[in-house]
């Protein structure tokens, strides 16, 4: 595990890896904008009425705008596993000829696949975290329920993006899927830091990549 993480940080901060994460940082943070923009209303409505039970009016005012910003903080990072899933490809196959050439690609991640899955974790992450937002307040657990939930975002969809290029033993792949919590968690360690939260979906590509081929 030490060994897949070392390599991966190595990876991650490698020119081709930064330019990639410019290019998906800046297009996750445009359609985010414009969602936002959209639905702010909506969305300004659902936090007033999620903390219409504090009976205190000034927690409930500076709630909604702490909130709204949470919720738009945590859409941003959705948008992002998403985009980063769909434009991953060609960047972990240079990534892996790199450090096992004796890997061959064999397969493709089929898009709709991809997008199902990232929608998928991404609506599970969003409702848990709207109707568990109480426990993000209890010291030491809400901060490892939030890793938690950040996980769901990562895990499926990394696993199937990187499984689906390099492994075709279905018992391989069952095995290797065994430490793809841990895995997603170690990487969703990069949301707690604003601004180094971009690093969060490519990280836990090519730390998934570094674990599904290396020897560890």
């Amino acid at each position: 595990m030490q060994q897949t993480i070392t390599k991966s940080f190595k990876d991650l901060f490698s020119g081709t890896v930064l330019a990639f994460m410019a290019k998906t940082t800046a297009l996750s943070l445009i359609v985010t904008i414009v969602v936002i923009w959209f639905v702010n209303d909506l969305l300004v409505t659902f936090v007033k009425r999620y903390l219409s039970w504090i009976p205190w009016e000034w927690v409930q005012t500076s709630g909604v705008a702490v909130a709204s910003i949470a919720v738009s903080y945590m859409f941003f990072i959705l948008i992002h596993a998403i985009v980063t899933s769909l434009l991953i490809e060609p960047l972990l196959i240079k990534v892996a000829q790199k450090s096992y050439p004796e890997y061959p690609v064999v397969g493709s991640p089929n898009i709709v696949t991809s997008l199902l899955l990232s929608l998928k974790s991404g609506l599970i992450f969003l409702f848990l975290f709207l109707f568990t937002l109480p426990v993000m307040f209890i010291p030491l657990v809400g901060a490892v329920w939030m890793l938690w939930l950040w996980s769901i975002l990562l895990k499926a969809p990394t696993f199937y993006d990187v499984s689906t290029l390099f492994l075709s033993d279905s018992n391989v792949i069952k095995a290797k899927k065994r430490k793809g919590t841990l895995l997603a968690m170690i990487a969703a360690g990069f949301n707690y830091i604003p601004v180094l939260n971009i690093f969060a979906p490519v990280f836990a590509q090519i730390l998934f990549m570094h674990h599904i081929l290396g020897r560890e």
